[in-house]
């Protein structure tokens, strides 16, 4: 799993890849959770998971509401149509809504775990085994396609964080193991990665608080629709348009109520790791047991931190 140094790109005609680490420097973005991924902090873990329900909702909802609109508009005017929407529109979205529904079912895969006093990661594979690996040779990259269809240009893009197996002797299909996130490329991939890099770098401080840790609200899914129209109501009598056009569009048109209601169900409270020798790795240390940085990273991390201040002055 080797790549080009952090702060390298390649570009193709409808592709970009920019990798991120190692070694592990500054991206120049903020952190920024924007998938939720952060389910518990503190200092001495991180726990990043990669299950999203709401991406599931927000990809499916629209869909239905597009298919419900077409049928519903055509209905007496062209019943034809509208009972080839119906039949198609259970095809397209009915069968990815059973697979959501399956996947529902079956229990959230653990996190990976990022020690950052141990300056290690826990990776839970499936068979409930773990691997241990070096924070240094982590590895992250920014992915983006883009395609050019009737509705003009449409960009999709993921960040890649990839583990390599400690064990010499495992198998070559088992040597690595990847998490993958579907926030888009670019800038906001790199947000994401800050969250993880800037934990194990800085700190618990540098980094946006847990969504997941705590206990259930115990709404509903009507408790959650009104909670969201409730908020429309408040910015829109505020004069803030913007906050309520956006509060309305993500309940009404993209599902969030929704998203909110199954998030809670599953995510609260998240998934912990509870093999023994993982409880014990997960203990804090005394101050002078901390793993320090390799010289090599430290001296990247001045560089590229001089480099960033040299820009921001220019800018």
């Amino acid at each position: 799993m080797s790549q080009p140094e952090a702060g390298t790109g390649r570009k193709g005609l409808f592709s970009r890849d920019d990798y991120l680490a190692p070694p592990h420097i500054p991206t120049g973005q903020p952190p920024r959770d924007v998938l939720n991924t952060i389910w518990r902090k503190n200092e001495v873990f991180l726990d990043i998971g990669s299950y999203s329900i709401g991406s599931a909702v927000m990809v499916l909802w629209p869909c239905l509401m597009l298919c419900l609109l077409l049928i519903y508009s055509t209905r007496n005017n062209l019943p034809e149509f509208s009972n080839f929407m119906l039949v198609g529109g259970v095809i397209i979205v009915g069968i990815p809504t059973l697979i959501v529904l399956y996947g529902l079912s079956q229990p959230v895969p653990p996190p990976v775990r990022f020690n950052r006093q141990r300056r290690e990661v826990c990776v839970p594979q499936k068979d409930g085994s773990y691997w241990i690996v070096p924070w240094e040779q982590v590895t992250a990259a920014a992915t983006a396609v883009s395609s050019i269809g009737q509705h003009g240009k449409t960009t999709q893009g993921m960040l890649v964080v990839g583990f390599i197996n400690p064990d010499p002797n495992a198998r070559e299909a088992d040597r690595h193991f990847t998490l993958g996130f579907s926030c888009g490329g670019g800038t906001t991939a790199m947000c994401l990665w800050e969250c993880m890099r800037s934990y194990m770098e800085i700190g618990p401080e540098a980094v946006p608080k847990c969504n997941f840790e705590g206990e259930r609200t115990g709404r509903s899914l009507l408790g959650w629709f009104f909670s969201l129209i409730t908020d429309a109501g408040r910015s829109f009598a505020k004069g803030d348009f913007k906050s309520a056009f956006k509060d309305i569009f993500f309940t009404v048109f993209l599902g969030a109520p929704v998203g909110f209601y199954l998030q809670e169900r599953k995510l609260v409270p998240p998934p912990d790791l509870t093999d023994p020798v993982i409880v014990e790795w997960s203990k804090p240390l005394p101050p002078e047991q901390w793993a320090r940085r390799s010289p090599e990273l430290e001296r990247a991390i001045a560089e590229h931190e001089t480099e960033l201040d040299a820009k921001r002055a220019t800018a």
